[in-house]
This record gives structure tokens, C-alpha cells and sequence, in this order.
């Protein structure tokens, strides 16, 4: 084999592996959606996870669509703005962020001393 053949095998093998990523990271913003629709909890903006999932299918990229970095980095933004919304409604991670009154107690465990 020549060196172009390998250069291309690895190039394909690389556009591949980053098209996996970015399927993985759809489904899972598919089933936080779901999951949070299920539990009737909020789930953010509709437009972030529609401007998400067209941002992966329509041709139209930042970068070309051989390289999905973009489409996984607008994918992952719009799973953490779904998450975010949870947490600023549902108050489940103002305690961490800082944004919680803060009170000085310890939190409660949940194990028998």
C-alpha cells in the first residue's frame, strides 16, 4: 500500500469514528428529552434541541461535514442547556453551582451512623 491509500483509510476511519460521536451524542440528547418530558420536569427552549438535531442532518456546517466537531459541540451544548434548564426550575443543582443559599450545614447522608 501506498502512502495516499493509508492517508485516506485513516482520514475515512477518522470521519467515521467522529460521525459515531456524534449519532452517540443525538441519542442521548433524544433520551434526556424524553426522560425529562416522561417526568414532567421542563426541558428548555424547544428551538435548542430542534436547532440541534437540524444542525447534525442539514449540509449546511461551520466546518465541513466530514468533520463533525461542530455538529457534536452544538449537540453537546444543547444537552447542556436542556440539563441547565432542570437545574435553574428544578433547583437540583443550585447547590453546587453557588447559587443555592448557602447555610453553612453539612448535607444530609444517607447511611445509619
Amino acid at each position: 500500500m501506498d502512502t495516499t491509500t493509508v492517508v485516506i483509510a485513516v482520514a475515512v476511519v477518522l470521519a467515521v469514528a467522529a460521525l459515531a460521536a456524534a449519532v452517540a451524542v443525538l441519542v442521548r440528547l433524544v433520551r434526556t428529552r424524553r426522560d425529562l418530558l416522561r417526568a414532567g420536569l421542563p426541558t428548555g427552549p424547544r428551538w435548542v434541541f430542534w436547532g440541534a438535531v437540524l444542525y447534525l442532518v442539514l449540509p449546511t456546517d461551520l466546518m465541513p461535514d466530514p468533520v463533525y466537531l461542530d455538529d457534536i459541540g452544538v449537540l453537546l451544548l444543547a444537552l447542556r442547556s436542556m440539563r441547565g434548564s432542570l437545574g435553574e426550575r428544578g433547583g437540583l443543582t443550585a447547590g453546587r453551582r453557588g447559587g443555592g443559599k448557602e447555610t453553612g450545614a453539612e448535607p444530609p447522608h444517607d447511611y445509619a451512623p
